[in-house]
């Protein structure tokens, strides 16, 4: 009888191995300064979105639209 516990363990196992090594390299990488104005429609970045979001690079809205778009 053929063992599929096996071969699906083993694709678990390297998922996981995959997943947190991807997260490592995000946890890592260099936070540059927020945009003071948005990349998108040049309007102001308020504080408080700077402040929430580091290295933020457009306005709430405009990232709404990005995301949305994909």
């Amino acid at each position: 009888m053929l063992n599929v516990a096996d071969p699906l363990d083993q694709a678990a196992e390297q998922t996981e191995i995959f997943l947190q090594a991807a997260l490592q390299r995000h946890a890592n990488r260099p936070i540059k300064p927020s945009a003071q104005f948005c990349e998108d429609c040049d309007e102001p970045i308020p504080l408080a979105r700077q402040d929430a979001a580091p290295g933020c690079e457009t306005c709430i809205d405009c990232q709404d639209l990005r995301e949305r778009r994909r």
